[in-house]
């Protein structure tokens, strides 16, 4: 179901990310920051940095037969002691009533635990309450560790980064 993004998916990719967490379009579905959020979630050049950054991260995404519409995406990168960070994970808003996430979700935890991962662990913002219970049904625990939100000129403090884990 999901394919290696290569470097001509990027700017799809961005475009999705920031339709799904920022964007006008983002009000369809229920994972939306644009509420309190108002800068892009990412951008290409931010994208190919933290790519070029993490050398054993991947950028996994679902399209629609497999070389049409992109549908989803996900960030996976290995991190010490059989830990992988999941991020990025995104639908688009119109496709989120088709369990893609959900797919999408079980399908990178196959991958991890095929590579030897023992754990995920994620960063959620803060306010997304619904989005937190989503994980939470699906395994993740409350780490009770809380990291920064180190964006925005000045960074906010208004906001910050929920730690989740789920061991495979």
């Amino acid at each position: 179901m999901l394919a290696p993004a290569l470097d001509h998916d990027l700017p799809d990719i961005v475009a999705l990310v920031n339709a799904s967490y920022r964007g006008e379009s983002s009000r369809q579905g229920w994972t939306t920051e644009a509420d309190y959020i108002d800068d892009p979630r990412t951008d290409l050049e931010t994208l190919k940095a933290d790519l070029a950054a993490n050398p054993g991260a991947g950028l996994l995404m679902l399209r629609d037969p497999p070389a049409g519409e992109l549908l989803g995406c996900v960030w996976l990168e290995p991190q010490p002691d059989g830990v992988w960070y999941l991020g990025l994970l995104t639908v688009r808003p119109d496709r989120q009533d088709r369990q893609l996430g959900r797919r999408m979700l079980a399908e990178a935890e196959a991958r991890v635990r095929a590579k030897g991962g023992a754990r995920i662990r994620m960063t959620v913002v803060d306010r997304r309450d619904t989005l937190i219970a989503w994980y939470q049904r699906r395994g993740y625990e409350l780490t009770g560790e809380r990291l920064p939100f180190p964006y925005g000129d000045p960074p906010r403090t208004d906001l910050s980064f929920i730690v989740l884990e789920k061991s495979l």
